[in-house]
């Protein structure tokens, strides 16, 4: 093989291991667009007072639910009829309703968004139900859509001789396409040469790494971090100019700094999740559980029927107090989740105990990560 095949075949392998690089660099990799947004650019929450017609039976108890009647006479009212009394309207086929909606960012005059409807009475259901023109409003109190049309509910239930069957939930459902935008919401791209992008999370490593990215691909200086959250970019004033670059910078790709260790604890449902990150020194645990057992028994005391006493009852507990056995374990340093994983699952404990046992372990030093409670 003389010498120009052998030059060849380095580059063709020297390229070759680029490529790869590059595969696997972007594989990782985040578009910007995923790791922040356009400051100024959001969604504005809607919320509505309405009414839900045409259920079969299903609707409020209005004895029990005075708004859900008043709501009807203020309706009825407003369509020009007026109720000579209210003492006897029974309305099983109407149930009250919150209609609640995201208003996104640009949304003009005559769009419609989707809407949910939530029951806030004591209706069994609102499936089949058909929703009135219902005005919803911002925060700042004024009319931003009108919502108005046939619920969809997702499941379905039966009930009779007091036995009850229910799938899903029969008292939120959607509406697609069920608002109409009746105002808009001025959304500004940034202010004069500038525009803000606000990172998802406080990340000075990742701030940092999109700044190096525009710059890059820009040109030097396009990019300023202002802190470990928001970025100051210069972009071009022409509305038309400035949306493409906003486009092109929302494509760019950038591999984010690796996340601190933490792990995340849910006491009300017994959920633990922890990221690649957590690392554990090496521990000894003992955890033992502790379990009380109380057992009543109602006793009558009957006297004779020649007595002058009385039939008494009383009660007889038992309590008794169970502990389980809680040997020593001794845990090695793990520096992988499969590891920190398998450690853990020597315990043998549940997930309650598991809570307190990395709290503890947390106190000791021997848990490398963040425990956040949420």
């Amino acid at each position: 093989m003389n010498s120009q095949t052998g030059n060849t075949l380095r580059r063709t392998a020297i390229l070759a291991g680029l490529a790869l690089a590059l595969a696997s660099t972007s594989a990782f990799a985040d578009r910007i667009k995923d790791l922040a947004s356009v400051q100024g650019v959001r969604n504005n929450q809607l919320v509505g007072y309405g009414i839900v017609v045409g259920l079969d039976g299903t609707g409020d108890q209005t004895t029990q639910t005075p708004f859900t009647t008043q709501g009807i006479i203020n309706m009825l009212a407003q369509l020009g009829t007026t109720l000579a009394t209210t003492q006897s309207l029974q309305l099983k086929n109407v149930a009250a309703v919150m209609v609640t909606a995201n208003l996104p960012a640009f949304a003009g005059i005559g769009q419609q968004i989707d809407v949910t409807v939530s029951s806030m009475g004591n209706a069994k259901s609102l499936r089949g139900g058909t929703l009135v023109m219902t005005p919803l409003k911002g925060a700042d109190g004024q009319i931003y859509g009108q919502a108005q049309g046939n619920l969809l509910v997702g499941g379905a239930g039966a009930a009779a001789g007091g036995s009850k069957v229910a799938v899903n939930h029969l008292l939120a459902g959607r509406i697609a396409g069920g608002a109409t935008v009746e105002r808009e919401v001025p959304t500004a791209l940034g202010q004069g040469p500038f525009i803000h992008y606000e990172m998802a999370s406080t990340d000075f490593g990742t701030t940092q790494r999109v700044v190096e990215v525009i710059n890059r691909e820009i040109g030097p200086g396009t990019a300023q971090a202002l802190d470990g959250r928001r970025i100051q970019v210069i972009a071009p004033e022409d509305a038309n100019s400035r949306v493409a670059f906003l486009g092109r910078l929302g494509s760019l790709e950038v591999r984010p700094a690796k996340s601190a260790a933490k792990v995340i604890i849910n006491p009300r449902t017994g959920s633990v999740v922890m990221n690649q990150m957590v690392t554990i020194e090496s521990c000894a645990v003992a955890h033992g559980s502790l379990s009380v057992v109380i057992n009543t028994e109602q006793s009558v005391s009957q006297p004779n029927a020649l007595a002058a006493g009385q039939t008494v009852t009383t009660s007889q507990s038992e309590i008794e107090i169970k502990q389980g056995g809680g040997s020593l374990i001794q845990l090695k340093a793990g520096v992988s989740l499969s590891e920190v994983v398998k450690a853990i699952n020597a315990l043998g404990a549940g997930p309650q105990d598991l809570l307190s046992i990395l709290q503890s372990m947390k106190a000791a030093g021997a848990l490398r990560a963040d425990l956040e409670i949420i």
